[in-house]
C-alpha cells in the first residue's frame, strides 16, 4: 500500500443508497396502515336536542349615581337618603333581578359611595357594578 494512491474500492460513491430509505417508508407505511383504522371509529355520541325557545329578556340595568354634592340619583331621579334602601328593596324583589350600576363622581366622598353600596347589599341586590369613563388618550 502507498501513500497518495487510490484503489479502485476508495472511489467517492456518487449515487443515494436507496436502502435505508426504503426501510423508512415500510415502517411509516405500517404505521398509518395499522393507525387509520383506529381513527376511523369514532365514539358514537347521542347528542340532545336543543330547543328553539326565546330566552327570557333581561330587566334594563338600575342606575344610581352619587354626584360631587353626595346626592343620590336612581335612575336620573333625587332620592332621599332615607327612600334609598326601600328603593333598591324594590329593584331587588323584581324578577328577574336587574343588575345595579353604580355611578360615582370622582369629586363625591368616598363614604357616600360606600353608603349606596351598602344600601345596595342590605337590600339583597346580587349585581352590581360600578361604572366608569374611559381614560383619554393624551
Amino acid at each position: 500500500m502507498a501513500f497518495g494512491t487510490q484503489d479502485d474500492t476508495d472511489e467517492v460513491m456518487n449515487e443515494i443508497n436507496m436502502t435505508p430509505l426504503v426501510d423508512v417508508m415500510l415502517v411509516l407505511l405500517i404505521i398509518f396502515i395499522i393507525t387509520v383504522p383506529v381513527m376511523k371509529h369514532a365514539v358514537q355520541v347521542d347528542l340532545p336536542q336543543a330547543s328553539s325557545e326565546r330566552q327570557p329578556e333581561r330587566p334594563d340595568a338600575v342606575l344610581l349615581s352619587v354626584d360631587a354634592q353626595g346626592r343620590y340619583f336612581l335612575n336620573e331621579a333625587a332620592v332621599q337618603d332615607a327612600q334609598l334602601g326601600a328603593l333598591l328593596a324594590e329593584q331587588a324583589a323584581r324578577e328577574p333581578q336587574p343588575d345595579l350600576h353604580l355611578r360615582g363622581d370622582k369629586n363625591a366622598r368616598y363614604e357616600r359611595v360606600a353608603q349606596a353600596l351598602a344600601a345596595a347589599q342590605q337590600a339583597g341586590l346580587r349585581r352590581i357594578g360600578f361604572v366608569t369613563e374611559p381614560k383619554e388618550p393624551r
